[in-house]
């Protein structure tokens, strides 16, 4: 029986790659992507990689997205009550992913983080754009 699937699977794959379907050469001899995982407790790591293929994120990474995607609209936005409120947003979500993570949970602690944030939303550079 293992046989026959196995008889299956390679004419399958042989015929993907004649037709192309396959780009071989792309990931020949190639390690795999290591996964960025290094947040999530050991014990979890099946759990969260199974929701992740399902679709869902854990909720340390989904925070990082948002934190991306608010300092990506700090760096664009030039109205400055948006960027005090999205900077106070910003700082919340750090505060819980350094909770999540346990680590100390103040953006003030990171002094060069929070000089490069300063840098962003000064009014002086906006005066200049």
């Amino acid at each position: 029986m293992l046989e026959a699937i196995r008889l299956i699977a390679d004419r399958k794959i042989s015929e993907a790659i004649q037709k192309g379907q396959l780009d071989i050469e792309a990931w020949r001899n190639k390690p795999l992507p290591v996964p960025n995982d290094n947040m999530v407790p050991e014990e979890l790591r099946m759990a969260y990689k199974i929701l992740k293929n399902a679709g869902y994120l854990p909720p340390e990474i989904e925070t990082k997205k948002e934190i991306q995607q608010i300092e990506d609209l700090l760096e664009t936005c030039e109205d400055e009550h948006i960027r005090i409120k999205q900077i106070k947003k910003l700082n919340f979500l750090l505060l819980k992913l350094n909770t999540m993570k346990g680590n100390a949970a103040n953006i003030e602690g990171q002094d060069e983080y929070y000089r490069k944030i300063v840098e962003r939303i000064s009014v002086n550079k906006l005066k200049t754009k």
